[in-house]
């Protein structure tokens, strides 16, 4: 599977180099050709936007898996083991802003082309595109750091086949630059052409762009803190004074979907792409067990509920097996004649008794303690033609994707009951939660903000909360909204009334004017927003050093000495350019310079150690904040 890695980076590289020409000329063509010669630029900002793809398949199926267990975010079904901090191929990820930047390009030569009066009228369209393209730059350099952007997909406008790396302290520079230029645009500019047809993002709406423009600069400066902490916070505070505002609300946040019908047989425009991803990974059991303690309506939307409803539970007393303990004791049942009957669930009951994640302590797939949870392919089997029923809770992959086939838990024997619609995808970028969970930490870091930390810090929660439940709603998720008249104790997952202002009650999610234990509390948070995704979510355990070891809340397994703290990456590998590569030298000279030895299966001490600029200086794994 190496070899994938490897493929991925000569096509990426020859995007960074050809640009736009295989993308059937979409500057030249964009509806039909006896009626279109040159580039439509609203028709460009519309291709931008359908191109625009920080959570692509490869990324989801390498990638997150990666970074959900070496983070302690996730656990692979098969247990922590020694080999855990192994790299495998990547994908979707390192060059994916290069795909929209074809097109910022694209529309910055046709601007040029025209008069400056005609060129002013698609200055909004052109500050859009930058935004979507910083956006990825952000994500794309925070695994691989230095990325081709000033002189990249130039070539086909007279530039370099041969693009320069831009160093990435250089880029969030230049990137907040860009921010600050397209909020100006944005809030100022007049007569623009911009057709609301063509942006289903926002509509058309300039203003919630600008708010997204600015949100967006908090993203860099989280990456600065641990490097430039100063222009971090000064960064956070002129965010918190722009007066076109920041994401505030459910119809500012980033969250939209490309398309609702098929266009040219591209369904993955539609629904996402279709393939399995994280079959190997479940959730956290301290993750899990932490938002179930404090009732953290959050679980349901990102976590599935295992297949043990109450009827699979009473097959399993009428056929006389063994139940997992863990389940079993969430059981009331009775016994008459020798036979157990199911009563009632205990504790809190249908949904919350449907999750539970694995155990993260090392080499408990192989410990016979644990066999309730890894052995279940035997012990969850009720017969030899029926698969396992599934004791703990995996990841909610239709949150991710439109295309796939749900099927209830049932009895052998029972009808089969099936969800098999496909259903538009929603993705959700950058929200409400986001941007003040930020400000919540950078209040508590000395930003100069006009709010407390504990304002942004319970707005940034409840925020999370109602977002999640949104999307759940928007992707259909299955159990949101329908049990499927099955088991009878069946419960929908559906965020009810007064849920958000009890979990809000609880100690765990409550700041107390303490620095220390507040910033923990809102990293903690950040890490449970970004469940789903992986990519932020490892960038903020790599900077705040959380979850933290002996910590109350989410805790740090420390597997020394079998894997130390700083035998886990914490960037992903680069290869070894051929010498056959044009980019050979820039590549080596690139790599050089940030300090990186490329090659394949690193050691995890390397990848930890050979950092990339903005996680230097950032606490070790488990270490927890620095102030």
């Amino acid at each position: 599977m190496k070899k994938i890695k490897y493929l991925l980076t000569i096509i990426l590289s020859c995007l960074l180099v050809v640009g736009t020409s295989c993308r059937d000329d979409m500057a030249d063509i964009n509806t039909n050709p006896s009626q279109v010669v040159k580039g439509n630029i609203p028709y460009l900002f519309a291709q931008a936007v359908i191109e625009f793809e920080p959570s692509g398949y490869l990324y989801w199926f390498y990638n997150a898996a990666m970074t959900y267990r070496w983070g302690q975010m996730g656990v692979p079904t098969g247990g922590f083991t020694s080999t855990y901090t192994e790299t495998t191929a990547t994908g979707d990820q390192g060059y994916q802003y290069i795909r929209v930047l074809n097109y910022a390009r694209d529309i910055q030569h046709l601007r040029s082309t025209m008069s400056e009066e005609e060129s002013a009228k698609y200055a909004s369209l052109s500050a859009c595109v930058d935004i979507l393209t910083v956006y990825l730059g952000i994500f794309d350099s925070d695994m691989y750091g230095d990325r081709p952007f000033t002189e990249a997909s130039m070539a086909r406008y007279g530039g370099t086949l041969t693009p320069k790396y831009d160093k990435i302290e250089d880029l969030y520079t230049l990137w907040v630059g860009m921010l600050d230029n397209a909020i100006t645009t944005l809030t100022t500019a007049e007569n623009q052409i911009f057709p609301h047809t063509q942006d289903v993002i926002y509509n058309g709406d300039v203003s919630k762009w600008a708010k997204l423009a600015n949100s967006l600069k908090l993203k860099i400066a989280v990456r600065l803190l641990s490097q430039k902490k100063e222009q971090a916070l000064t960064i956070a505070s002129d965010v918190a004074a722009a007066s076109c505002g920041v994401l505030d609300g459910r119809d500012d946040d980033f969250l939209f979907n490309k398309a609702n019908a098929i266009a040219k047989d591209d369904g993955d425009k539609v629904y996402h792409w279709n393939q399995t991803f994280l079959t190997g990974m479940a959730s956290s059991q301290r993750v899990v067990n932490f938002m179930l303690r404090n009732k953290d309506p959050r679980v349901r939307f990102f976590y599935r509920k295992n297949e043990w409803n109450s009827k699979i539970v009473q097959g399993f007393f009428d056929a006389d097996k063994n139940i997992p303990a863990y389940i079993l004791e969430n059981v009331n049942y009775s016994v008459v004649d020798g036979k157990k009957k199911f009563e009632s669930w205990k504790g809190l009951g249908e949904p919350w008794v449907r999750y539970y994640g694995l155990p993260v302590e090392m080499d408990a797939g192989n410990n016979v303690a644990y066999a309730d949870y890894f052995d279940y392919a035997n012990r969850c089997r009720l017969t030899n033609e029926r698969a396992a029923y599934m004791p703990f809770s995996q990841f909610q992959q239709e949150m991710i994707i439109g295309r796939y086939d749900f099927t209830l838990p049932t009895l052998p024997g029972d009808p089969i009951i099936q969800d098999t619609e496909d259903v538009p995808w929603y993705g959700m970028y950058m929200s409400t939660a986001e941007v003040n969970l930020y400000l919540a930490e950078f209040k508590l870091l000395g930003a100069n903000l006009p709010k407390t930390a504990e304002e942004y810090f319970n707005k940034g929660v409840r925020a999370s909360v109602e977002e999640y439940d949104r999307l759940a709603s928007l992707n259909k998720i299955p159990y949101y909204g329908k049990t499927y008249d099955y088991d009878p104790n069946e419960k929908v997952i559906d965020l009810k009334a007064g849920e958000i202002e009890a979990m809000l009650t609880n100690t765990d999610y409550q700041l107390t004017g303490n620095t220390t234990s507040d910033l923990e509390k809102v990293y903690v948070q950040q890490l449970i927003h970004f469940t789903l995704f992986p990519d932020d979510q490892f960038v903020t355990v790599r900077r705040s050093g959380c979850p933290k070891e002996e910590s109350n809340l989410i805790r740090w397994e420390n597997f020394s000495p079998l894997v130390p703290n700083n035998a886990i990456p914490r960037r992903f590998e680069v290869p070894a350019p051929s010498p056959t590569d044009k980019m050979y030298q820039i590549l080596l000279d690139s790599y050089r310079s940030q300090g990186f030895t490329p090659g394949s299966n690193q050691p995890g001490t390397l990848l930890n150690s050979e950092r990339v600029w903005q996680d230097k200086g950032a606490p070790q794994f488990g270490e927890g904040p620095k102030q």
